[in-house]
């Protein structure tokens, strides 16, 4: 299904914008005139595009735009008659959005308004189970030959980041090897020891700027095998400021983890201030899952306004419930989180019975993620 954006051009005259807006501090006094456009709509796919608008104005002209969604680019600014090619990004986001384009000349302002409708998820594989009394909103099958840049993000970090971790996230590839790679219909996330001796691997982000409030989020996934190896499938919470709300005030939801010491026990954890592991008082539940590390087991986060609970293959793991005092401290978990895949290497708790580097390279691969909510 295709979605416009509409883009409504107001054509204004000085008399106008005097009556409606008053006169600007940085504008000169308005000059007789108007700012006349050719069109009066813009029309774009859901992917994104770019039209280009024609106008006469009373003399020089500039346009611009605060939105980082939309791009213009501006030609005959010296001239009566300008034009803008105007820019839109796929929208990832599911909310809708808008933005305006300004055009000034001569003390008048021409607005073009730009809003963009939410992105509706169509599944590629018409065949995956939903869980009764919820939609399919959006899901990764890895089904092509790269990963969708328009949902994931790559983190771009040194070691000793987070939790004392050696690995180095990098963005896709280093010295021309991949730390991420979709072929044959999944993920695979490499953890790997390069030339320079540097280890290298990714941690990636799915619609980190929006994330997702409640819902069931679904991965199948193979663990690594070896001694040093951490690999996670977990979720934070999207546009949080760390400066006011830092970790682990700001909530954190682990579906699964791993760590290659001891193969095969897999974990569930939630933190928040109340209840954490800084102070020995986080809420995990672990057990040992026969073949994680030789076959696909599909990890399940359930996640409602009342509770938290994980499955293993279908058996409940964790079960944490609100305790519904309204105390942010023991849930902050009524806003958007975004999904993460990761492998990190050694660590607090990857590296606490040492690493051995003759496991790299490793790989945590995924066959599909998903998401579903009422």
């Amino acid at each position: 299904m295709l979605k416009y954006i509409a883009i409504s051009l107001l054509t204004l005259t000085s008399a106008s914008l005097t009556t409606a807006c008053g006169s600007e501090k940085d504008d000169p006094a308005p000059s007789a005139g108007e700012i006349t456009f050719s069109s009066t709509e813009l029309s774009f796919s859901d992917a994104g595009g770019e039209e280009t608008v024609t106008f006469t104005t009373p003399g020089e002209w500039d346009a611009t735009t605060s939105s980082t969604w939309i791009h213009l680019t501006k030609s005959d600014q010296l001239s009566t008659s300008g034009r803008i090619t105007v820019a839109v990004d796929p929208n990832p986001s599911r909310d809708p959005r808008s933005a305006t384009v300004t055009v000034r000349s001569k003390g008048l302002r021409g607005s073009l308004t730009v809003s963009q409708e939410g992105y509706t998820f169509v599944p590629t594989n018409p065949d995956i189970e939903v869980p009764e009394g919820y939609t399919l909103v959006w899901a990764d099958e890895f089904d092509g030959s790269e990963l969708d840049r328009t949902h994931w993000t790559h983190e771009v970090q040194s070691p000793g980041w987070v939790n004392n971790e050696l690995q180095t996230y990098v963005n896709a590839t280093y010295a021309g090897t991949p730390v991420s790679e979709v072929s044959d219909g999944t993920l695979k996330i490499n953890c790997f020891k390069a030339a320079d001796g540097r280890i290298c691997s990714a941690r990636i982000y799915a619609d980190v700027n929006t994330g997702w409030t409640y819902g069931i989020f679904e991965a199948a996934i193979r663990l690594p095998k070896g001694k040093g190896t951490w690999p996670a499938f977990w979720m934070m919470p999207a546009g949080n400021d760390f400066s006011t709300t830092p970790w682990p005030r700001c909530g954190e939801i682990d579906i699964m983890e791993e760590v290659g010491y001891n193969p095969n026990y897999t974990s569930s954890s939630i933190h928040c201030e109340s209840y954490n592991h800084m102070i020995g008082t986080q809420k995990t539940a672990e057990r040992f899952t026969s073949g994680a590390q030789d076959d696909f087991h599909v990890y399940r986060l359930e996640w409602t306004a009342d509770y938290i609970r994980t499955y293993v293959d279908g058996q409940m793991l964790l079960n944490f419930s609100n305790d519904g005092t309204g105390n942010f401290s023991t849930w902050p978990f009524n806003r958007p989180f975004y999904l993460i895949l990761n492998l990190a290497w050694g660590g607090d708790w990857g590296g606490a019975m040492g690493v051995d580097e003759s496991a790299l390279p490793a790989t945590m691969e995924v066959d599909y993620v998903r998401v579903f909510q009422k």
